[in-house]
């Protein structure tokens, strides 16, 4: 059985997907050899998200985006947590909706996505945040 954890570290990004697919690759040279596992990621924030989405056709996410704004709109009269500004509290709900961990299985030292599926990163603030991922592999 093999077992490995790693965490990385996301550059600051505007808000929107961001592909992440490389970069959770980049950080597990030794996934190749995992006949059949799986993979977990685990975002260690309140205010972005993990998805995993088209990463074809750009209309997709900007459709995700837009739903995304207007369902959740920032400075919202109604909401009282503003600690870190007017897209601070809309960040927090936006994640709640969606996801800060998401799975994918692992066949022959691949990750199982789909032939458009990507990992994104959703980040949901204004202003640019770095991000920390946990990547956990387990398989044999």
């Amino acid at each position: 059985m093999h077992f490995q954890q790693t965490e990385i570290r996301l550059e600051a990004r505007r808000p929107g997907f961001h592909l992440i697919t490389r970069e959770i690759l980049g950080a597990l040279p030794g996934i190749g050899r995992v006949r059949a596992g799986f993979l977990q990621l685990f975002l260690q924030h309140t205010s972005a998200s993990l998805t995993i989405n088209e990463n074809a056709d750009p209309d997709v996410r900007a459709d995700l985006a837009r739903w995304i704004d207007r369902a959740v709109p920032d400075n919202a009269p109604y909401f009282e947590h503003t600690a870190e500004g007017p897209d601070d509290m809309p960040a927090h709900v936006r994640t709640v909706l969606t996801q800060t961990s998401i799975g994918v299985p692992i066949a022959a030292g691949k990750l199982t996505l789909g032939t458009w599926q990507g990992l994104y990163l959703w980040e949901h603030r204004t202003s640019p945040h770095e991000r920390r991922v946990t990547i956990s592999v387990i398989g044999e």
